[in-house]
């Protein structure tokens, strides 16, 4: 393996850790050093808690999973939301849109993880509102519902759990550690959570952000390409990565606790939650990430994201064959189904033809 693909892999490394790591505080705390870490932990998931109304599981499953003997998914919804922005995304609900969509399998067996990055603007069909659109405006038609019916209809998968946090969760766990130190590449002029313009002016140079300068570092758009913003992002969750694993007080680590907890939905109870100690405590934990191919398309004058046919079939097939689910005939060339006889092939040239 060459060093740019050690550190690629390396930084992928990184970003899962932290995409799971609202489950894996949660997890790790359950069997911590203290009775008040659990206490605390319990609390937090408690209040995460939220029922989906009208499913009690996917309508792709023949019976409820266990995530301490089952392989699961778990769809991470990044909200883009503020008390200034709820209720006025201009859908009915006043749901706000999804700014990042990972849909994540778990296999129980082998303690494998496979995430799947959604690109916010991919077509597809939303069941909600029976109509193809982007798929980060279900979440605004119909809350984590409408995006777990999506993406099921995406990528032919069962999405059992959700995991929704908004951007206070990011800024409240930055406050918690107390800061984070990053290095700033350039002078940025951003607005706060609140989108108060020019709120936020950070100068050039290494130096240690608080929660909100941090969340201007993350999400300015202006400077930079979406490339940069990425990366930009992945600094800070591996500074906020490298002060969590580093906590020295039990006060603080629960106020970690506490950031999440308070900013954080979720269809998984404690007990669930706690089934996931085996993944967060596996130091060679085997994790795949990949992101959904494909290219910019313009219908009606309006930019779509649409994945190429053959990538996601592939997908569909790796994670349908991680959750050691049957493959489908679409992407399975071995089945029966999957190819037509020449006679039905002649059958439907015939009948194609004889509609014109």
């Amino acid at each position: 393996m060459d060093r740019k693909t050690y550190k690629k892999k390396r930084k992928l490394r990184k970003r899962v850790i932290m995409i799971l790591l609202p489950i894996m505080l949660l997890a790790v705390s359950a069997i911590g050093y203290s009775g008040y870490l659990y206490f605390k932990a319990k609390n937090a998931a408690d209040g995460s808690y939220q029922e989906l109304e009208g499913r009690a599981q996917s309508d792709m499953r023949e019976e409820m999973v266990d995530p301490a003997t089952d392989n699961v998914s778990i769809l991470f919804l990044g909200i883009d939301e503020s008390e200034k922005r709820s209720g006025t995304a201009g859908f009915e609900g006043g749901n706000t849109r999804t700014d990042a969509m990972i849909l994540a399998t778990l296999n129980n067996k082998d303690k494998t993880v496979k995430l799947v990055s959604i690109p916010r603007d991919t077509l597809t069909y939303i069941p909600e509102t029976q109509q193809e659109d982007k798929i980060n405006h279900a979440h605004a038609y119909g809350g984590p519902n409408a995006s777990m019916e999506s993406v099921e209809g995406l990528l032919d998968v069962p999405v059992d759990y959700y995991v929704r946090m908004n951007f206070y969760a990011f800024i409240d766990i930055v406050e918690a550690l107390d800061g984070v130190e990053v290095d700033v590449p350039f002078d940025i002029s951003e607005m706060d959570s609140e989108d108060s313009y020019n709120a936020i002016e950070l100068k050039e140079g290494r130096q240690v952000l608080n929660g909100e300068e941090a969340l201007a570092f993350s999400r300015t758009r202006s400077y930079d390409s979406d490339v940069a913003r990425g990366g930009r992002q992945l600094e800070v969750m591996e500074a906020i990565l490298d002060k969590t694993t580093s906590i020295g007080s039990i006060n603080k680590y629960a106020n970690v606790i506490e950031a999440i907890g308070d900013n954080m939905k979720t269809n998984m109870r404690f007990e669930e939650m706690k089934s996931f100690i085996a993944y967060a405590s596996n130091s060679n934990l085997d994790v795949d990430m990949k992101t959904l191919q494909g290219e910019g398309v313009m219908y009606s004058g309006v930019y779509y994201y649409q994945p190429y046919e053959e990538d996601l079939e592939s997908i569909k097939a790796e994670l349908r064959e991680h959750l050691d689910m049957p493959l489908l005939a679409s992407n399975n060339p071995n089945s029966e189904d999957s190819y037509e006889s020449d006679d039905e092939q002649e059958d439907s040239e015939v009948d194609s033809n004889s509609s014109w």
